[in-house]
């Protein structure tokens, strides 16, 4: 009977050694607000990324645009996202059309910001263009707040914590 006591009090010893090891990454909920352009034509695919300090992606934060047979033609976040293909599907929503507005729920974390990370906003259309960066800046305190106009579908977004 000691030596079961024992080996459970050591496996509970244990498990909340391991517990106190495992950190959680602590985030932020941010509404991001993105205006649309009058185009006319098929609504737009928009891919929002964290882009790390090297310029490469490291995460992909939200997709408007909930059909997977388009995703390649966002082409430079395709070639990171088609090899992972990691489950998307919390955070995909309806494509959006010219001159329409969507609002979304995108989660940073906390860390990341002024780390010299950067949110990416890419859109495409069918038979138009692709913008690679319609809107990318730098992700810090300042900026999170802050007006960004786009340079192709997208007219400008706007973020605030959630």
């Amino acid at each position: 009977m000691k030596k079961r006591i024992g080996l459970i009090s050591f496996f509970v010893g244990l498990c909340l050694v391991l517990v106190s090891f495992t950190t959680v990454a602590e985030t932020t909920k941010y509404k991001c607000m993105v205006q649309m352009t009058n185009y006319s034509g098929e609504a737009a695919y928009i891919v929002i990324s964290l882009i790390n300090p090297q310029g490469e992606y490291e995460k992909t934060l939200y997709v408007n645009g909930d059909d997977p047979e388009w995703y390649h033609s966002l082409e430079a976040w395709w070639k990171f996202y088609g090899r992972k293909r990691n489950n998307i599907d919390a955070i995909t929503g309806a494509t959006i059309a010219g001159g329409a507005r969507a609002i979304q729920v995108i989660e940073i974390e906390n860390s990341k910001i002024d780390a010299g990370y950067s949110l990416r906003f890419e859109s495409s259309v069918e038979d138009q263009e692709y913008y690679t960066s319609d809107i990318e800046f730098p992700l810090t305190s300042e900026n999170i707040k802050a007006k960004h106009e786009g340079k192709g579908f997208i007219r400008y977004i706007r973020m605030m914590p959630n």
